[in-house]
């Protein structure tokens, strides 16, 4: 039986479902606007914050910057993964290794990333590498705890299975662990990835840059440039919410099993 019409509305508008709070947001900030609740000096128009966007995003220093900030998370996102992965799966598989650092991951995974600031510019001097650094460092802690937490609590009864029929201890570590893990490390890499933008973008504010969006926001802000602002911000935020969508994409398809 053909769905009917009504039925192919309600599951456009269901596909739609993100855009209505995006409108409404949208439609407050024009009423405010118009109305002249806060100074349009601070708080321009929609349009006028859409123009600067995209006149900045189609061949403007704005699309430069954004690239900049983009190469900074994921260089700083790969660096976490590469380190906080392999050391999550050995801490999750030995509980008495895990009870033993447990404290340290604890203490530093509660210490804001912008206390470690002094401490990085210390050790790595005001450029890139301490940017990237303290963006690794904060993101490698959250996916390093997921990805322990992940292997701690994977199916017992897949492990016991696995050794019944004759595989090594590294067997199932590889084959059975490891993939019952999977879920929560994209939990974790989802988290880990937003905090390196979070990370990065304050970083680049404050921490010797002369570009990316960081930098662009301060900047703007310093000189009232208040659409330019705005058009940053909106950038930042869209980086965030494209980067959390391609994980969960990502996630959907090859970690099909989670919860099962």
């Amino acid at each position: 039986m053909k769905p009917s019409l009504k039925e192919h509305l309600l599951a456009l508008l269901a596909k739609l479902a993100p855009l209505w709070g995006a409108l409404v947001f949208v439609a407050l900030w024009w009423i405010a606007t118009s109305l002249k609740v806060i100074d349009p000096i601070l708080l321009p128009s929609p349009a006028d914050s859409a123009k600067a966007l995209w006149k900045g995003m189609m061949g403007g220093s704005l699309w430069h910057d954004f690239l900049r900030t983009v190469t900074r998370t994921l260089l700083s996102f790969i660096i976490a993964v590469a380190i906080a992965v392999p050391l999550g799966i050995v801490l999750g598989s030995s509980d008495k290794i895990y009870r033993a650092v447990e404290f340290i991951i604890d203490f530093f995974r509660s210490t804001p990333a912008s206390a470690m600031f002094p401490l990085f510019l210390v050790l790595f001097g005001v450029g890139e590498k301490t940017k990237i650094a303290v963006a690794a460092f904060g993101a490698a802690l959250v996916i390093l705890f997921n990805v322990a937490y992940g292997v701690m609590n994977a199916r017992k009864l897949r492990q016991l299975a696995a050794r019944v029929m004759g595989a090594s201890r590294i067997g199932v570590l590889t084959d059975v662990t490891f993939w019952e893990s999977m879920p929560q490390t994209f939990v974790g890499m989802r988290s880990g990835v937003s905090l390196a933008l979070v990370i990065v973008i304050v970083a680049e504010m404050f921490i010797g840059s002369t570009d990316g969006l960081g930098q662009r926001v301060i900047n703007s802000q310093m000189i009232f440039d208040m659409p330019e602002m705005y058009a940053s911000i909106f950038a930042a935020g869209a980086l965030g919410y494209c980067l959390n969508l391609l994980f969960l994409s990502i996630e959907r398809k090859f970690v099909h099993w989670g919860g099962k």
